[in-house]
């Protein structure tokens, strides 16, 4: 099948789903979409990666679930070959072990398939432009899982907690900048400064802050007031 023709500021999108109904369903709601295209489909991980690296598509469609490759080592070995890439994980499972992991991995958002379709594609356009993409449930989740980790490390005085003065003024910006979705490329060029220097003050950033990734940086963020609303 070849490649579709790209219109002018289209969002590029590659549906990955085991089932051929789902991947239908979803091409079709997707060709009424005006700014919309779908790319390419995948039937697993494995083909999702490659033809993530090999479609450069806008926004990807992954559900967690698959044979070869589930969804998790998927966005792991996309986000690793493609660190721009978005993935919105569109999935019937909401328990914590897929969950967590597949945010900590960097996907941009975990929807459920009983969304209704008008909010899937403001999803998919929100998260082309960087928005954060949660079901209900999942922030939920989430939260939960926030005020859990709070309620232990209020107990625990072995390391005390990070505050945003540890930050620079610099660092505090680029944090500023993750919450609100934007990419490493994308911080160089607001605050024009080179793509290495970026990923410097992130590095930092995660370290003084004592977390894992960007997904937790941003949460951190949030949970702390740190994000200006344009």
């Amino acid at each position: 099948m070849n490649e579709p023709t790209k219109q002018d500021d289209s969002i590029r999108i590659l549906i990955t789903d085991d089932h051929a109904v789902v991947r239908e369903g979803l091409r079709t709601l997707i060709g009424t979409e005006p700014g919309m295209e779908v790319v390419g489909e995948a039937e697993d991980g494995f083909e999702a990666v490659q033809k993530a690296c090999n479609l450069k598509p806008d926004v990807i469609l992954l559900d967690m679930v698959m044979p070869r490759m589930d969804g998790l080592e998927a966005i792991n070995e996309i986000k690793r070959e493609c660190p721009e890439a978005r993935i919105l994980v569109l999935t019937s499972f909401s328990d914590d072990e897929k969950v967590f992991p597949a945010v900590r991995a960097g996907a941009q958002g975990y929807l459920l398939k009983d969304i209704h379709p008008d909010n899937l594609v403001k999803a998919i356009r929100e998260a082309y432009q960087g928005i954060v993409q949660l079901h209900p449930d999942i922030a939920r989740k989430l939260m939960s899982a926030l005020a859990g980790e709070q309620e232990a490390a209020n107990r625990g005085e072995a390391r005390s907690k990070p505050e945003l003065n540890d930050l620079t003024e610099r660092e505090q910006e680029v944090l500023q900048l993750i919450a609100r979705g934007l990419s490493n490329r994308q911080i160089a060029d607001e605050m024009y400064i080179s793509e290495k220097t970026v990923k410097t003050h992130v590095s930092s950033i995660l370290s003084k802050l004592g977390v894992q990734d960007r997904t937790q940086a941003a949460i951190w963020a949030l949970k702390h007031g740190h994000v200006q609303h344009e």
